[in-house]
């Protein structure tokens, strides 16, 4: 069995349809939910994820597959919305367990086998910067994946959206911390969100992507007249949450506002914070592609701990440290309507062996809370 995931049209996809012939496609029903950040694909039902709307099986399918090729609207340095959707829900496919790769930290594989997966970008015609973000995008999942690349392809075949070239200044307006995360509030996206709005003076308002996600036209009009956007959001295989890029895409056709800053918060759960490099990248493009202000941001790794330890210490102590700086930081640049160089924090003083030795503990812990035994975590299907 081959596998071919796509974002086409059915017009397009009939042009090439017979270059994949009784291979299984995936594509856009209308159905794919976003990933919702419970981990229960790891802890609850290992390597199936929990919602049921015909993409759970999406880990399983990589694995059966013996090539396995992803077709995508270039869209800010990685995929489109949907295709990212899809990839978001193959969390399933490696280990929630963590190893040292590289020098990185990156999940420990499922599956005896190292996947080869064709890339091929669709749109306008790139530049090289471009084709290398989407290069180095690929490369990053891959590694997590414990695949390769077998080949990157560059098609220029199909016109892209445009944009007026310059947008009116934005009036002084909101400022607005906009969370990505599907967990809302109760997140590590939504806690951290939580401690910028503590430090900001410009009344901030939190709003949530969890409560717009089936109307996100609605979303982008109601922020037509916020003058800062604070971005709140956790790295998704990564790269930006299929849902975040679904924003993108509806802001890049909808939106008729001005210009606006843009800052990021954005968190994950891996060691090293060089490893949000492709979303920072991510959100730059898009700002530029809109014709917004990127003006930084900051970079949170190892956001489980950190998220617990900002609940029962001062934030400014131990392994906070860094973040608590980089949080001064970014607040100082909101309040000044000011840009900052993206700003990348590690947990201060609290070694990687550590983190990985009480992570790896943990998925024990929550899998014997589940009902299973430490053995299942590692199922093959």
């Amino acid at each position: 069995m081959n596998l071919v995931i796509h974002d086409m049209s059915q017009e397009e996809w009939k042009l090439i349809e017979n270059d994949y012939a009784e291979w299984t496609v995936i594509s856009d029903n209308g159905q794919i939910r976003p990933c919702v950040g419970c981990f229960q694909c790891w802890n609850k039902t290992p390597g199936i994820c929990v919602m049921k709307d015909g993409f759970e099986n999406m880990g399983q399918l990589i694995h059966r597959a013996g090539e396995v090729v992803v077709i995508s609207r270039y869209t800010y340095g990685g995929f489109s919305g949907f295709v990212k959707n899809v990839i978001d829900r193959c969390l399933g496919y490696v280990l929630p367990q963590f190893e040292i790769i590289g020098c990185e930290t990156h999940h420990k594989k499922r599956y005896d086998e190292i996947k080869a997966f064709t890339f091929i970008f669709y749109g306008h015609a790139l530049s090289k910067e471009e084709q290398n973000s989407a290069k180095r995008y690929v490369r990053a999942l891959c590694s997590n994946f414990r695949g390769y690349e077998k080949v990157v392809i560059f098609r220029e075949d199909i016109q892209e959206c445009l944009l007026p070239d310059t947008r009116p200044a934005c009036s002084p307006g909101r400022t607005v911390l906009l969370i990505g995360s599907m967990r809302g509030l109760k997140g590590n996206s939504g806690k951290l969100a939580g401690r910028l709005a503590e430090s900001l003076t410009h009344d901030p308002e939190i709003i949530t992507i969890q409560s717009y996600i089936k109307d996100l036209n609605s979303l982008v009009s109601s922020l037509e007249d916020a003058e800062t956007l604070v971005l709140c959001m956790p790295l998704y295989v990564d790269g930006v949450p299929s849902q975040m890029i679904r924003l993108m895409e509806h802001f890049e056709h909808n939106y008729r506002g001005g210009a606006k800053r843009v800052y990021l918060l954005a968190n994950m759960g891996l060691y090293e914070s060089c490893q949000l490099q492709s979303l920072f990248s991510a959100v730059s493009q898009w700002s530029a592609k809109m014709g917004f202000d990127y003006c930084g941001g900051l970079g949170i790794s190892a956001g489980e701990l950190l998220g617990e330890l900002m609940v029962h210490i001062p934030f400014h102590i131990g392994a906070t440290k860094k973040v608590a700086e980089g949080m001064d930081k970014l607040a100082k640049a909101i309040n000044e309507k000011s840009a900052i160089a993206d700003i990348f924090a590690e947990p201060y003083a609290f070694p990687r062996a550590l983190y990985i030795a009480i992570a790896n503990i943990n998925w024990n812990r929550t899998v014997k809370a589940n009902g299973l035994r430490p053995s299942d975590l590692y199922r093959r299907l």
